[in-house]
């Protein structure tokens, strides 16, 4: 692939076209041969569990345990960053890890231990049907489990466990599972974005400087005086540890230049130590530098917490003026910029974080996950922000074609033409970036959480789909996962499971059969019109969202008791004001963002209830319900009934159904937004499930959309597919018309669209037009997002028989992509049924 050095707009034309879906036995992507080797070398590593990062912080915390949290964290960071073994590998131009070598996840005691313990001797990660985790040896796999035994009892999960009531257990991931906040029960909160624009005018130094000025104007009279004070020294004590640690690199790079005979390389291993020693303390001064600085700042926030989706902000912002001074000076060169960044790109993905098998249920992926790199948009003005970097960045994805970054291209109203082609370029190459963000409602979306409209203009993209406010918003999104077709059994059933019979015994999900769970609040059997269907809808809905709610306040408090997070809180201008940690409410925005999943389902289920047992009465609510109990064995006609265009369907531009979809929208997002936070500020809902819905099916008996017991329910906004066939059979334009009679703005944490086409749908110029024109009308509908995937049935099946062709196949799963090959066999089935659409 040769480079036109001639173009104005990134390094080749605004409508080259890289491939038209996965190639078979591809050849090298990358114009780059450096980059090439380096995804190579990436894709060939095993995934293993280090040990490292737990020994040291361990030894801190034995070391400080009467110390308060924040310097209890301080202390172990900063033992963490003297003492980890540092790498430097091969061809690599940006340096820095998160304390353990690449594609091997470290341990975070803090948060949880007892599932590690577990699973090393009762489940062991290696022999996980997916997702697995080695473990080098004997030895370390005992050092592991001896380490967390020190942390029993002493962990975020722990305190979480005393606190919770019955009734908040029974239907969370503990019970029945109808929501599930295990993400935050047992790891991180991340989803955030740092305001790395500050960080490269100040570098280190600078934000040194400021904590200490307002450390030394501290009054004692002031009764927040000691939480302040161990606030502003854990910080210092923090960043100097991340001086001091880039110190490290810029010797240990020192010590490899010397030692190197590669011309070439030995100036470029020099090169890299001097960036260093300028980004330790002081502000970068090139785009080299601004990268550099970059990585180690991103990459020490997951050493400090493993929370995921530390997202990138809008990178082609931030980054542009050093990019713009180093091209006006010709001290680098627009291919140079562009091999740098594929560089940066395929590091991206060396992060890699230890999930419990809970949670890979949910979500398959080992990377950390989240990362999303934001670019387009309007500015702070409300003008199209398109620049150089802006195209650049999107040839390095189609070049490097990988799990990270996950690129969101933000659009509008007045987004060039040449912009959306190279958009649609790279989601006609088939690896699943990028995901498209409209401005419109996202920036309606931010402003009702408070924003103003100069603030909401700049949001960026956090995780798969959450909008957020970088250097001002710790929003806590994709903090619980709600199971609304688990809410419906409760609906249709008197507040009890459905008794599916000895299939419930196999799954041990429902507990006791036929026991209450929630509410009564009417059945199939009583219910004598469809008002009271929805006004039962509406009581399980504002019960189950309590017990959610409440417990997430539990987690909440718990992270601010034991886990604060001062490295990265002095990267928010209203922490460094207000003397206090993201933990406590320092951030100006302070959000939590649960999420609903299944709506799809739930707005059939209630088509077909209204239709067939009200409108038509061609059915009684006692048969609709033995049905679903029976699991449709018996009922074959109904069941074939329901799965056929004769009942109305969510997603054909259908009125009667899309109306049901608006009523659970709007009733899930009314019983979420504008709850209060323990850090002071509002509950934001979200409408996507990213991949749960499979997981959440395996725990979800029949439903009145035609679903059997255990099938994956409906993902994210989308229209319902079952083993009996898709509902949507309209094709894309009735898909986008059903899907904008909602207001996607009430959904403030983030709405999801996946839409797949295969291969020949797109070819051509004829085919692009037609996704341009697609992505325009989505734009003008005020869709808030849609991602692609342009991958055929035939081509995933393929790759299900002879992965090892299929290695590096990515697929869009959701909010993120994934190697198919390695995706769970149930996610696997589900992207495989989703509806295939042609123009």
């Amino acid at each position: 692939m040769s480079i036109n050095r001639t173009n104005a707009c990134g390094t080749q034309p605004y409508d080259q076209t890289y491939s038209l879906g996965y190639q078979v036995h591809h050849e090298d992507w990358s114009p780059f041969p450096r980059v090439n080797y380096l995804r190579q070398k990436f894709l060939d590593r095993q995934y293993y569990i280090d040990v490292e990062r737990l020994r040291l912080v361990t030894e801190a915390y034995k070391k400080h345990e009467a110390a308060p949290s924040k310097l209890k964290c301080a202390y172990a960071f900063e033992n963490i960053l003297l003492n980890v073994t540092l790498h430097i590998y091969e061809q690599d131009l940006i340096l820095g890890e998160i304390a353990a070598p690449a594609k091997a996840a470290p341990i975070y005691p803090e948060f949880s231990v007892n599932w590690i313990i577990d699973e090393i001797l009762n489940s062991p990660f290696e022999e996980r049907a997916h997702d697995q985790f080695y473990i080098r040896n004997d030895e370390e796999r005992k050092e592991i489990v001896e380490l967390c035994r020190y942390w029993q009892g002493k962990t975020v999960e722990d305190l979480i466990n005393s606190r919770l009531e019955e009734d908040q257990i029974k239907g969370s991931q503990l019970g029945k599972r109808i929501f599930q906040t295990n993400l935050y029960h047992y790891a991180g909160v991340g989803h955030l974005v740092i305001d790395y624009a500050k960080l490269m005018e100040v570098g280190y130094d600078g934000m040194i400087e400021d904590a200490k000025k307002r450390y030394e104007k501290l009054d004692k009279k002031d009764p927040e005086y000691g939480d302040k004070r161990d606030f502003y020294l854990s910080m210092i004590i923090m960043h100097e540890a991340a001086k001091k640690y880039i110190e490290r690199y810029a010797k240990l790079a020192e010590e490899y230049a010397e030692k190197e005979e590669d011309a070439k390389r030995k100036e470029e291993l020099k090169t890299m130590a001097i960036n260093c020693h300028q980004i330790a303390g002081g502000a970068p001064k090139t785009f080299w530098q601004a990268l550099q600085l970059f990585n180690f700042a991103t990459t020490l926030i997951q050493i400090e917490s493993n929370g995921h989706s530390i997202s990138y902000g809008r990178m082609d912002q931030w980054l542009y003026p050093f990019y713009e001074k180093d091209i006006k000076n010709g001290t680098i060169t627009k291919e140079f910029a562009l091999e740098l960044l594929e560089v940066l790109y395929v590091k991206m993905n060396n992060p890699t974080k230890l999930k419990d098998k809970g949670t890979v249920l949910v979500r398959n992926g080992r990377g950390f996950g989240g990362e999303s790199l934001t670019i387009g948009g309007v500015d702070r003005n409300g003008n199209d922000a398109t620049n150089d970097l802006t195209m650049l960045m999107l040839e390095a994805s189609a070049h490097t074609r990988m799990m990270n970054p996950w690129v969101c291209v933000r659009m509008h109203e007045n987004t060039p033409y040449e912009l959306k082609v190279k958009t649609v370029e790279c989601i006609r190459a088939g690896y699943g970036h990028p995901k498209i963000f409209n401005d419109a409602p996202a920036i309606k979306a931010m402003m009702r959480k408070g924003m103003t409209l100069e603030e909401a203009r700049d949001y960026a993209v956090v995780g798969c789909v959450e909008i957020d406010l970088p250097g001002k918003e710790f929003g806590w999104h994709d903090a619980a996962y709600v199971n609304t077709p688990k809410m419906m059994e409760m609906v249709v059933n008197g507040g009890r499971c459905l008794d599916c019979g000895p299939h419930c015994g196999r799954w041990e999900r429902c507990g006791a059969i036929g026991s209450q769970l929630g509410p009564n609040t009417g059945s199939l059997e009583t219910y004598k019109s469809f008002d009271e269907v929805l006004e039962s809808v509406d009581k399980q809905f504002d019960y189950w969202c309590d017990q959610m709610c409440s417990s997430l306040n539990i987690i909440d408090n718990a992270h601010r008791t034991l886990k604060p997070t001062p490295y990265v809180s002095a990267f928010y201008e209203d922490c460094l004001e207000s003397g206090k940690d993201l933990t406590e409410g320092g951030a100006k925005y302070n959000g939590i963002g649960p999420q609903a999943s299944g709506l799809g389902t739930c707005a059939d289920s209630l088509a077909t209830i209204k239709q067939l047992m009200f409108d038509e009465k061609r059915y009684t609510g006692l048969q609709l319900l033995q049905a679903v109990k029976d699991n449709w064995e018996g009922h074959e006609k109904i069941y074939a009934l329901v799965n056929s265009s004769k009942v109305h369907h969510y997603g054909n531009d259908d009125d009667y159904a899309d109306e049901l979809f608006k009523y659970m929208f709007e009733c899930y997002c009314r019983h979420i937004n504008g709850r209060k936070t323990p850090r002071g500020g509002e509950y934001s809902p979200g409408v996507y499930s990213v991949n749960a819905n499979v997981a959440m099916g395996l725990n979800t008996n029949a439903s009145l959309d035609g679903r059997k017991a255990y099938e994956a329910i409906s993902d994210n906004m989308g229209p319902v597919h079952t083993d009996a066939g898709s509902h949507d059979i309209s094709g894309p334009t009735a898909i986008v018309n059903s899907l904008t009679k909602v207001d996607h703005s009430l959904a403030t944490n983030g709405t999801l669209m996946n839409l797949r086409f295969p291969e020949d749908a797109v070819s051509g110029i004829e085919g692009r037009d037609n996704l341009i024109s697609l992505i325009d009308e989505i734009i003008a509908k005020n869709a808030m997002h849609v991602q692609f995937n342009i991958m055929s049935a035939k081509t995933m099946r393929a790759a299900q028989k002879k992965p090892e062709d299929y290695k590096d196949m990515l697929v869009r799963v959701a909010g993120y992509s994934a190697y198919f090959v390695e995706l769970g066999k149930p996610l696997q089935k589900d992207l495989i049924q989703r509806t295939e659409l042609h123009f």
